[in-house]
């Protein structure tokens, strides 16, 4: 496919995902306050969402403000985080992150990438969540739900594992006003539908646009 013809395919695919998933609601369960997804995105890293909407739920509670969770005791946020693995990087990272965020920022998150990427812990992929989540702005969040299904739909070959170009070339494909809403359908769309390991093609009313169907036909 050409590039046009393939931003035709997205479009597409993005108008069958909104109506499947009317609401496209972020995985992870935050309250409007960009330092909790900040918070969250870190955490994410290797866990799974619903275990870190969990034990956020006990962290924002003991520490209620990212000035708190800045000047928090490093062994109890260790102890509230080690559910989620890496838990002394993980711990190190929120807490720098968010002491940052209080001293350098005044408590207002960064609006461009290039300073988000400045917070502890923070790479391209969450800096892309809070930016659309938060900003309305930014790149597609390529996870590994994103990168596995766009592949199976045939924008890019489904040997392409790296984030960083499945970022740049879907942002080609995807209006930026979209990216967002599309990254967090296609979320859930892969748990529900497009998993990895066994995909429910049969039941899935985007299979005529899917380029790894056609090819197990």
């Amino acid at each position: 496919m050409i590039k046009q013809q393939k931003r035709e395919r997205m479009a597409e695919i993005a108008k069958l995902l909104e109506k499947r998933y009317p609401e496209a609601l972020c995985a992870l369960e935050w309250d409007g306050e960009p330092w909790k997804l900040l918070v969250m995105g870190r955490l994410s890293a290797q866990c799974t969402d619903a275990r870190v909407n969990i034990v956020c739920r006990e962290l924002f509670s003991v520490f209620p403000t990212a000035k708190a969770l800045g000047e928090g005791d490093l062994s109890k946020i260790e102890e509230i985080v080690r559910p989620c693995g890496l838990f002394h990087v993980k711990a190190q990272n929120i807490k720098d992150a968010c002491r940052m965020l209080t001293e350098e920022y005044g408590g207002v998150l960064p609006d461009s990438m290039e300073e988000l990427l400045k917070l502890p812990g923070v790479g391209r992929k969450v800096a892309n969540l809070l930016l659309g989540d938060v900003y309305h702005t930014g790149g597609t969040v390529a996870d590994t739900h994103c990168i596995r299904i766009c592949g199976r739909f045939g924008m890019y070959p489904e040997t392409l594992k790296d984030p960083h170009k499945v970022e740049l070339l879907m942002d080609e494909l995807l209006p930026m006003e979209i990216r967002s809403d599309f990254c967090h359908r296609i979320v859930q769309f892969g748990r529900d539908v497009c998993s990895a390991r066994a995909p429910k093609c049969a039941e899935c009313e985007l299979c005529e646009l899917c380029e790894h169907q056609r090819k197990a036909k």
